[in-house]
């Protein structure tokens, strides 16, 4: 069976080859996903099951931003929470304006399967690349 660890850095490796569906069969039916505090894509929180997060996280900023991608950078393993430093990078479609802006995931895993995402990223960079403000 897989560490909580491997579990993750399968999540990203599958999400950077764009396999959403394995990254979705990674979640459990109810997790709860939240986006950080005044982020533009925070306003369904918490989102509760993988078509939750589907539609309502990876396919806006799928619709929303060209080249995105999720960098890791460091996995830290507390156990069933694992947390990860990285970086987003891509170009905001409607403004052609560059983000490269650091995150921290916390995730929490039960049995194998994700039960709870927190994000956390630079805001201001997100809105100001919109051209919310």
């Amino acid at each position: 069976m897989p560490t909580n660890p491997d579990i993750i850095k399968s999540i990203y490796a599958n999400f950077a080859k764009g396999d959403v569906p394995a990254v979705l069969g990674a979640f459990d039916s109810q997790i709860e996903w939240n986006e950080a505090e005044g982020f533009v894509y925070a306003d369904g929180n918490p989102y509760v099951g993988p078509q939750a997060v589907l539609a309502g996280i990876f396919q806006r900023i799928g619709s929303d931003v060209a080249n995105f991608t999720v960098i890791p950078q460091r996995i830290i393993d507390g156990g069933d929470v694992i947390v990860a430093e990285g970086r987003y990078h891509g170009t905001m479609k409607s403004t052609n304006t560059t983000i490269d802006s650091q995150f921290a995931h916390v995730w929490q895993l039960r049995g194998g399967k994700v039960v709870r995402f927190q994000q956390y990223t630079d805001t201001r960079q997100w809105a100001d690349a919109i051209g919310a403000r």
